[in-house]
Parts: C-alpha cells; structure tokens; sequence
C-alpha cells in the first residue's frame, strides 16, 4: 500500500525529488508497479530501475535515466552507484545521452578511478569525434581521472586538443593543462610549450584560458607574454568575462616589469599634483634640462586604452580589475576615469558593495580628490548592513576636508542616534578622526561629545570618553573643564574602557584637577575589588602618579589600593601593585630607581595619532583577497616596482607579413624585371586565370595562386591585388588551413618582390590623384569607369587593353599632379560603385555584377559551400568628418566606407577619404603619420606630393579594426604639420555582405545559440513595416546581404565579420501591431549587442 501511495506521489508531482523522499522508507516489493514508481525502493534495490532504464535498449529510456541521474548530482545526492551501469553507456551513438554520460563522468571519475579507467579506450576514441563538444567532454573527463599512470595519456590528448580546428577544444586544452599540473608537476616544460603555442591562438574563446593556465603553472615566464601582448590587448573586449578579469590581472603584473613609471618621482598622490605633473614637464621641455620627459610606451598606452570600454561591463569583477590596472599603471591625471564606474557599482548586491568599498576606502586615502564630487554615494542607509555602514563612514572619514566637513558632521550627528551600536559607535570615532586632522574644527566636536557624554546609552558614552581622551591629549591645556566634567559622570558610567580612560585623563593630568582626582581615588578604593582588570590597572596608575604630585592627601589611600592590588587574582595585577611599590615608595632595597620616578609615571606622552585602519593596505595589489583580508593569501602574487629603466620594447614586435602595396590605377608605372616581360600577362594568360578563379574549390583556387605567382615575378601589381584579395577571402574562416596559408605567404612575398613606380599619363587622357583610387574624370566617362571597375577589383577586357595601351605610350617618370576639378567633376567623383541612385550608368551595374560573378566562385573555408561574399545590394554613403579645414589649417578630410572589398588585404574594411584644400595656398606632402596604437594595421595612401587650393582628391585606405569599433587614430600630415585624427566605424561596416538559401541560414543559426543568440522586442514605426522598408533600414545600418524567406513576417539578412570571418545572422519576426523580435546570432557577442542597438534604433524611426 505504501509502495503505491510512493506512486501516486511521484505521478503527481512529477518530480524526483518527491519520489526519492517517499522511496526511502518504502518496504521490499516484488511487484511490477513498485519496481516501475518506487524510485528507490530500498538500500538493497537503490537506485534499481535507474539501472534497469541505463542497460535497456531503448535510446530513450536510457535519456530519461540519465537526466534524472544528472538531475539528481544537481540536488546533492549521491549516484555513484550508478557508475557501473552509466560508463557502459560511453560509446553510445546518441550525442544528447553521450553529453549527459560526460557529464555524470566528470563528476564521478575521481572517486571510481578504476572503473573510470576501464573506459579510457572510449575517451581517446571519442577525442576523435567529429562532433567538437563531445571531443571536448572526452578531454574534460580525461583530466577528471586523477590518476599517475595515464598522466602520458592526458599529456598527447591535451596536445593534439591544443591543436584542434575548434576553439571550444582548445579552450578545453587549456583547462586540462591546469588539471594535469596540479597531478604531476614534474610536466612543468611540457605544458609549458603547449601553453605557448596556445597563447598565440587569436581566438577570443581561448585567450582567457591560457591565460589562467599561464597563471597556474608559469607565472613567472613573462617572456611568454611578449609576442602575444598587443593581440591580448586588442581581444581583450571580446573574451568572455572571467577571461577578461583573468588577463587583465595578468597584463597589470606585466606592464609593471616592462614600462617606466608614468608618475613623476617622488610625487604625493594627491590631487594637487596634477598641475605639477604637466608644469614640470614644460619646465624640462622649454629649459632643455638633463632629465628627459616622460614619453609613455605606445604599448602601455594601448593597455590603457583597451581596457577603458570595459569599465562599462555589466560583470563587477570586470570592472574592479580595470579599476585596479588603472590605479596601478595609469598617469595620475588619468586615474579619475575609474571613478564613476566603482560608484556605479555600489547600486549592486551587498557583498559586490562590500569589496567595492574596501578598494574605494584605500584609494580614498591616498587621493581624496577622485570621490569627492560622489560623496553622497557614501552616505550611509538606513537598510545597509552594519559592515557597509561602516566602510561609508570609513570613506566619508578619508574625504573630508575644510569645504565639505560641516556637511559630513551633520552626516554624523544623525549617525550617532542609530539603533546599531557598533555604527553608532564607529561614528564616535570618526568624529574624532575628524577633530584630529581638521583643526578648525576640533573645538566643535569636542564640545558635540561631551554632550554625548549625557547619552542614554552606554555604548555611545563609552566610545566618546575614549575618543575625548585621545583628542586632550593633542591640547590639555585648555581643556580642564571637560576634565571635571568627565569626573561627574564617572559614576554613571560602567563600561569598563570608558572609566578607565577617565581615569587615565585624571591621573595625567591630576595637577590640572587637584581637588578632584584625590576623589576619584577614594571612590575607586571603595569598588576596587569589584572593578575589571583594565580599571584596576588604571586605578593603580592613578594611585601612584598622585602619590608622586600630592602625597599628603593621597598617601594612605595608596598604600590601601596596592595592599588590596598584591593580593589580586589577575597575575597582571599582581605584577603591577609589586613594580609600582618598589618605584615611587622609597626603601633600601629599592636603590636608584625611586629618583626617577616622577619622570617615569609622569613624563610627556604624545598624542596618539587618529589613522585610517586602511592606511597599510595599499601594499596589497587592490581588488585581490589579500587586500580585503589585509594579510598575504596563499598565491598573491607581488606586484613589482617600476623598472628605472625600461627593457627594449622590441620583444614586443611581431613580424606583420605586408600587405600587397596599392596600385593607383592610371598613374602606377612598373618597374620591369631584368626579364623584360609585358605589363600584363598574354591574353591566354588572363584567360587561364579566370577559369581558375571561376572554379570553385579552395584548393584550385589557391594552388592557381601559387602557379600565377610562379610564372612571373613581374606580374601585373592589379592582378597580384587580385589573386592576393581572392586568395584571402577564400581563407578568411577563423581556421585556414595550412596548405592555404603556406599558398597566401608564398604569395605576398612574391608581390614584395615587385615594387611601384609612378606613371604620369598625358592630360588628354585622364588624370589621378597621387594613390589612382579617384580618378579626375576629365572628358570621357570611360575612364571613370574603368577607375572604379579597378577599385572592384573586376575589369572589362576593353578597359584593360586600353589602360595596358596607355601605360606603355607613357614612359616618362615624373610626379602626379592633382588639377583643380570642376563642380561637375566632383559630382562624378562623388557617385558610389553601389549607390541605388539613377545617376549611375548602365555600366557600373555591369561592374558589380562582373564582381559578383568573380566572388561566387570563391568559397570560404570553414562554412557551407552555399554561403558566400557578396556584393553589397544597398550603399547608401554616410561620409562623416575626419578633419575640419579650421583645425586642419585649410585641409580638409571626409571619409566613408565605400562597403566594397578591400584591395589590400582581406581582414581589412575599405574607407575612403577626400582630402581638400581650402586654404590660399597649396599643400605638400600629405601623408598618414604615426598612428596609435602602434599595432594598428593601416593600409596607408600614398603621399600626395602637392595639392592645388580649392582642389580635392580622393583617396582609399584599408583599416584592421579587429572587428572592434574601437576608433583607428593616426596622424594626417602635411610638409608643415601634423593633425590627429580618428575614424570611428559604425559596427554595420565592420561586416561584408553574404548570400545563403534560407535553409543554409537555419542550419548556421542552429550552431549560434545560446550565448551567441541576442534578441530583443521591438516596435518599428509604421513607416517600417513593409518588407522594403525594413530592408531598406537594415542595410543602412549594417552591410548584410538579404536572404530570400518563404514567409512573409520574417526578414533574414546574412553577414560576416571583415577581420576574422564569424557569421553575423540577423532575423526579423513581425508580430501583431508594428511589434517585432529582432534576433541576432554570432559569436561576437558584443558586436551583436551593438547592432541590435542600432538597428532597433533604425526601425523605430520613421
């Protein structure tokens, strides 16, 4: 009957849990239903159906048993029983039952290690598995078993991972590189080199990873660090939280053993020091002095400058470490930025306020100026644990200051009234940190605690007396009254800190209060056997230094207090009544000592000095354990002292292959080879070439790479741009393969090998500005024409035979010209290859869709054959400011992303920029200068020798934006001067267009969820709801390609990243109303929060 209710039960709640309290106190049974329903029926048929479900041979009985088991180790309970019958389920072909068996393995595999290894076979099987989360549950299993003897079996499987196509495994690599140390760190080396090869991984799944391996097993080998710096810093916005925390730890331990200190010698922190800081390094500047200025690292500058957006991460941990590295290594004018982000987070749980508040307490002391303006922030609530109150008042004690002190005292008045004691108290005592450090106002809080004097309330009378007396202590003199006063209470008064510092003020002062201490004496020697130790001691203080000033009053009463004091149970007493005897009461055996001991009771003590508790804890680093427990914990790292001198930054460098140099179409003259060979290759030639393009594998395209670049060194610089611009889109995946790689290396270097010399065609034909991207059209279209058919990287034959014609007419080296254009001209200039507008000719249209059919045959990498690069379908050109003519001294700069493929290298996003002269005179040498951060791979335009007043010219470069919108700074040049500038992207321009079918985009989406998928509701304006509109909306904000849908409400559009490739899949479902749910599937999870951002923008406005 029992066993039947235990059914009923289950079958109502539906819920293990209920079963598995009901099954424990059922009795045996034989019958069919109690073996069904009675999960555990008793000790010796525990777990029994679990078993029987895990050996049958239903694939979905076995599922359900493993969830419930999964379910179970999620409670607490204890399966490990269950082991025998799970590990037989191993080589099971049904992903989703495998996953959960790893997951039970995991769990399991320490405590049952022989069985565990009976299975191994299995694991090094399934470390083969096409399926990358399976590879890499076998690896994480593996590492679980801790035991010696595979420790050779874990060392390959971990390298080969370290080797795998799929981050996810290397990121489960660097995970079991941590486990397999903590087993046997006799591995050391080894793990060692596969921590290298892993720190040069770009994948921002990995980087966190390693890194904490780094900091597990070598945190001292910096030298590993070097080469991989700059790409830490610059992927730093995109790994995963913990990963972010971690590395930047990391990199703060780094910056503090390779760059100078940024903060002048021997500067205060303080903010005063600011002006100083900038002063004297005019001063040296202007008199040349011995000691150079400080000039930071570019590399330090582009920690410092990654690390800022992060300040704005959802994740506290993220943002204190960024705090931190701030504090560390930032100029002191800088570290202010830091500020609001800390204040921010006090908004958050009680335990995040706490540690926020720990750091802020230390930073505070040493610079009072960063909080000052957030000083309410730290006022303290009435709901606020007793812990946080007390980490406010400690703030608020640190920031105040002659401005704002009567503020922060009224603050504290209500303070003192609280109902928590310990607050009430710790009050107390700031108002005398106060008192102490603000000297206009020690008189008025003196005056405020001795009224606190009269409280009700013990404790609060208590914690004033001590502080009373720490604050005579600084000006005795004047205060006598408050003395008398104190006396008075004396009697009221029963907390035993609180009478015995009363009654140390008597005793250190009793000249001060002749009549009244003799008094307080003779009360004590009433109570004195009643009285705690601590006021015994005092009494026998005060006993002996009146004995000393006024013997004929006091002598009797002495002698009473140290009789009752010798035979005292406390030891200490004891000790004290024996010592004191023998010092002020002269006798033959108490020798030369008694002479001195007016000097020894009553000698000038100073006043005790009022700190903050957190004074000493800047010697931790801020944000680690050891700092908020303010003792060194196991595995604090030090951080090091600035070097005097800085080590060579070159370690730094790392070999950038160069892009294929630009060619200016129209202007660019060959240089010819000692083989005299043609400017372009033969007809047969180009023809061979396309059908090798036209193909569609990436193996032939990039092996017809390898035969064009082999066939002559002197090839055309257009088509080196071309096979090289090919080669890359075909490995652009975030895996290329090797053979591609080798291909596309051998490539670039053969292009190097064919430098570019300027060509100047005759007026009549056309002119170019310096870098050919904008031709000046003078009288025929054609030439415009075929300008921009180059920039598309596809010509027409009839174009091409008529440049190669009158390139080799022209011979003459001499430097370009840029004319003065026309209006119409600019006109011609300004049109888009893509724009929609009617303007364009019949022709352009011929041109896209020529690169169109050029780019189909190329297939990327690591993705379905069906998905592919396009062109952009929309263009619309939103040029945005890059230089104004009034900072610029008469030059001008606009730029736009033309949204085509970059020329130069694949990775990059194209922008175009149209320098202008508005001054009076003309402008020479204009040049892209130094940029920042140093890493910043620019492809530069090449420098434009003169250019005319009122002329313009317009220009293409190639920037790396590491699919950051990060802004790309440099420097505009001219002969005279140099400008900073920065181009912003929009986080729509860092994608390229791409085509799938709609069963393709279902099937990428599927691999992106999870973390990958962010979504949101959103109302579009009416405007908006047609389907054209919306596309029109969506590819003015991002440059996807649109992917045909079979339904009418949902929009699909398909996109990659230029720099590194990920698919960016971007869905629109319209609902009821002009309510949609825009959906966003990519692994860059922070590019997908930023275009949600703007396209929901987009379409809610009309």
């Amino acid at each position: 009957m029992r066993n039947m209710s235990t059914a009923v039960l289950y079958n109502d709640q539906g819920g293990a849990e209920a079963a598995v309290e009901a099954g424990q106190e059922s009795t045996p049974t034989t019958s069919s239903t109690g073996a069904a329903f009675g999960l555990f029926s008793t000790d010796f048929k525990k777990n029994e159906d679990l078993k029987e479900m895990l050996e049958s041979n239903k694939e979905s009985l076995k599922l359900e048993a493993m969830k419930r088991v999964v379910g179970l180790i999620a409670k607490g309970k204890n399966s490990s029983e269950l082991f025998p019958a799970v590990v037989k389920n191993v080589a099971s072909k049904n992903i989703e039952l495998k996953k959960l068996v790893y997951v039970y393995l995991v769990r399991y595999a320490e405590e049952q290690q022989d069985l565990a290894l009976l299975s191994i076979s299995t694991f090094q099987r399934a470390l083969k598995d096409p399926n990358q989360f399976i590879r890499a549950s076998a690896l994480r299993v593996l590492s679980s078993i801790r035991v010696p003897i595979i420790v050779p079996i874990m060392m390959l499987a971990i390298k080969e991972a370290a080797a795998d196509l799929s981050p996810y495994v290397r990121k489960t690599s660097a995970h079991a590189i941590q486990k397999l140390y903590s087993l046997d760190p006799e591995q050391k080396e080894q793990l060692i080199e596969v921590i290298e090869k892993l720190l040069k991984d770009k994948s921002t799944l990995v980087a966190g990873s390693v890194v904490m391996a780094f900091e597990e097993v070598c945190p001292d080998r910096i030298d590993l660090i070097h080469k991989n710096y700059r790409k830490l810093c610059n992927l730093l916005v995109d790994v995963e939280e913990w990963g972010q925390v971690v590395i930047i730890s990391m990199l703060t331990r780094y910056a503090r053993t390779q760059f100078t200190s940024p903060w002048k010698e021997g500067a205060i922190f303080d903010e005063n020091n600011d002006k100083t800081f900038y002063e004297s390094d005019s001063e040296e500047k202007k008199e040349q002095m011995e000691a150079k200025p400080y000039i930071m690292d570019p590399d330090h500058r582009l920690l410092l400058r990654n690390t800022k957006p992060l300040l704005q991460s959802r994740n506290t941990a993220v943002v204190m470490s960024v705090a931190q590295l701030y504090w560390h290594l930032a100029p002191k004018h800088e570290v202010n930025i830091v500020t609001k982000s800390l204040v921010r987070l006090l908004r958050s749980h009680r335990e995040v306020q706490y540690i926020v508040l720990q750091n802020i307490a230390t930073m505070s002391i040493q610079r009072k100026g960063m909080f000052e303006p957030y000083m309410k922030s730290f006022y303290v609530r009435s709901t606020d644990s007793t812990h946080i109150k007390t980490l406010k008042l400690e703030i608020l004690t640190n920031l105040a200051n002659e401005a704002n002190i009567s503020t922060i005292l009224r603050e504290f008045q209500t303070y003192v009234k609280s109902q928590d004691k310990a607050f009430a108290a710790a009050t107390i005592q700031a108002i005398g940190r106060c008192a102490t450090n603000i000297s206009e106002v020690t008189d008025t809080c003196l005056n405020g605690l001795v009224l606190l004097l009269s409280n009700r309330d013990e404790t609060v009378v208590a914690e004033s007396v001590v502080v009373i007396k720490k604050l005579l202590q600084t000006q005795p003199t004047q205060h006598s009254e408050i003395i008398k006063h104190m006396a008075k209470l004396f009697d009221n008064i029963t907390v035993p800190m609180a009478r015995a510092s009363i009654l140390w003020l008597m005793g250190e002062y009793c000249e001060r209060v002749p009549k009244i201490a003799p008094d307080v004496l003779r009360k004590m020697a009433k109570t004195f056997t009643a009285e705690e130790d601590i006021v015994k001691l005092q009494t026998v203080n005060l006993a002996a230094k009146l004995y000393l000033t006024n013997s004929k009053q006091t002598k009797l009463l002495t002698q009473y207090i140290l009789n009752l004091g010798k035979y005292d149970q406390n030891y200490d007493i004891r000790d004290r009544t024996r010592f004191i005897r023998q010092l002020i009461v002269p006798n033959e055996k108490s020798g030369a000592l008694n002479k001195y001991a007016r000097r020894i009771l009553l000698a000038p003590k100073p006043a005790p000095v009022l700190e903050s508790a957190f004074k000493d804890r800047d010697r931790f680093q801020l944000g680690t354990l050891s700092h908020s427990l303010n003792v060194k914990a196991t595995g604090y790292q030090e951080l090091s002292d600035w070097p005097a001198v800085a080590p060579d930054q070159s370690v730094r460098n790392v070999e950038v292959i160069e892009p294929v140099k630009e060619w200016a179409p129209l202007v660019g003259k060959t240089k010819k080879s000692k083989s005299e060979d043609k400017f372009y290759s033969d007809d047969e030639d180009e023809k061979e070439e396309e059908e090798s393009e036209s193909s569609g594998s990436e193996d032939s395209s990039s092996s017809s790479d390898e035969e064009s670049g082999s066939e002559s060194e002197e090839e055309s610089s257009e088509e080196s741009e071309k096979t090289s611009s090919d080669s890359g889109k075909s490995s652009s995946g975030s895996e290329k393969s090797s053979s591609e790689f080798e291909a596309e290396q051998k490539k670039k270097k053969k292009t190097k090998k064919a430098p570019l010399k300027k060509n100047k065609l005759t007026a009549g034909d056309s002119d170019s500005d310096e870098n050919g991207n904008g031709p000046v059209a003078q009288s025929s279209s054609s030439s415009a024409e075929s300008s921009s058919s180059s920039e598309s990287d596809s010509e027409d034959d009839s174009d091409s035979d008529n440049i190669t014609a009158q390139k080799k007419k022209s011979q003459v080296k001499s430097k370009p010209k840029v004319e003065v254009k026309s209006k119409k001209e600019v006109s011609l200039l300004d049109l888009d290859d893509f724009s929609p507008a009617p303007t364009n000719t019949p022709k352009s249209l011929v041109v896209s869709s020529s690169l169109l059919s050029d780019l189909e045959g190329l297939s990327l990498s690591n993705m379905s054959s069906t998905m592919q690069v396009t062109t952009p379908s929309f263009g619309p050109v939103k040029t945005y400011e890059l230089l104004h003519h009034m900072t610029g001294k008469g030059l001008s700069a606009k730029y736009h992303f033309p949204r085509q493929p970059c020329l130069y290298q694949p990775s990059m996003v194209a922008v175009q920029v149209i320098l202008t002269n508005s001054s009076d005179h003309s402008l020479e040498e204009i040049h892209i200068g130094d940029r920042s951060p140093a890493s910043l791979n620019i492809h530069c335009f090449n420098t434009i020798e003169r250019l005319e007043p009122e002329a313009s010219v317009t220009v293409s470069m190639g920037v790396d934006f590491s699919d950051s919108t990060q802004a790309a700074n440099f420097q505009l040049c001219t002969k005279e001067d140099r400008f900073s500038v920065s181009i912003q992207p929009a986080v729509g321009e860092l994608l390229m267009p791409s085509t799938m079918t709609e069963e393709d985009f279902s099937k990428e989406q599927g691999k992106l969820l999870g973390m990958n998928e962010t979504s949101a509701t959103i109302t579009m304006a009416t405007a908006n709801t047609s389907s054209q509109a919306i596309a029109k909306q969506v590819l003015s904000v991002a440059n996807v390609g649109v992917v045909s849908s079979s339904q009418n409400n949902v929009h699909r559009f398909a996109g990659r990243t230029v720099s590194s490739g990920a698919v960016v899949l971007v869905s629109l479902e319209q609902k009821e109303s002009s309510a949609a749910l825009l959906t966003i599937n990519t692994e860059k999870s922070v590019m997908a929060s930023m275009l949600l951002r703007d396209l929901k923008q987009a379409l809610a406005q009309a």
